[in-house]
């Protein structure tokens, strides 16, 4: 039987007392295209920190594909197959697009020597053939600092992308994001999860995305799971409509 691609169990972590996983238990299967929601504080962002090696849990272990990945370094889990998207673009702003992508391609290569070229035709090729992936290609030169929020988001699920994940972690995708981008940013996002078979996990607040983009929703309230299963089921259940969806 195969495992689920990312399982949790027993997952506990407090800050000052205020619990931000409390005894987490899910599974995430293979494939899966899964929001979070809750409402600020809840420990939504904490849960993909402890995922992805940036926050170490209290107790309880995070198994990715099987294997036990609990306490790893954030690169380490990385060069497992987990890759990460943050609210705000880890990007370098005084390079260009594809300058970007190209450091994420030498990362992912490991490369070692400071000195060692990073301009190479190989890491060229792959980077525009991601950018165009994304729907980014014609910005490759460009600046990142010049870009809009939107192409800035692109570009760093572009680099997420560069490290050949399974399973990505994306903390709020559309923050930032003007009403008109969100719908086309979310849009070529899920086509290029699904072309290349990328299970996804993302914290949204913006409810008629997570209705019409996620396959299931799960409800992080005080640290714990409050409800999970299809968005509409979930959002119209009146605990999520009380504790988490009035306060989003």
């Amino acid at each position: 039987m195969t495992p689920p691609i990312l399982k949790v169990e027993n997952l506990r972590i407090a800050f000052g007392g205020v619990a931000a996983a409390d005894g987490v238990e899910l599974e995430i299967a293979a494939g899966e295209f899964m929001a979070i929601i809750g409402p600020n504080g809840a420990g939504k962002t904490t849960f993909l920190n402890l995922c992805t090696g940036y926050v170490k849990p209290a107790t309880g272990s995070v198994l990715f594909e099987g294997r036990d990945i609990t306490g790893l370094s954030p690169r380490a889990i990385t060069r497992r197959g987990i890759a990460r998207a943050f609210q705000i673009p880890q990007l370098f702003a005084g390079h260009s697009l594809l300058e970007n992508v190209m450091l994420a391609l030498a990362a992912r290569h490991g490369i070692r020597q400071v000195l060692a070229p990073l301009d190479r035709e190989a890491y060229r090729v792959e980077g525009r053939a991601l950018l165009e992936l994304v729907g980014l290609e014609t910005a490759a030169g460009q600046p990142v600092s010049e870009l809009p929020e939107g192409m800035r988001k692109l570009a760093d699920i572009a680099l997420a992308l560069a490290l050949k994940p399974r399973l990505l972690l994306m903390d709020e995708p559309t923050s930032g994001v003007s009403a008109q981008e969100k719908y086309a940013l979310m849009g070529t996002l899920m086509q290029v999860l699904k072309t290349e078979g990328i299970t996804a996990l993302f914290v949204e607040h913006d409810m008629e995305i997570v209705r019409t983009y996620a396959g299931r929703v799960l409800v992080w309230d005080s640290g714990k799971v409050l409800a999970s299963g299809a968005p509409e089921a979930v959002l119209a259940d009146e605990r999520v409509i009380r504790s988490v969806v009035g306060a989003v």
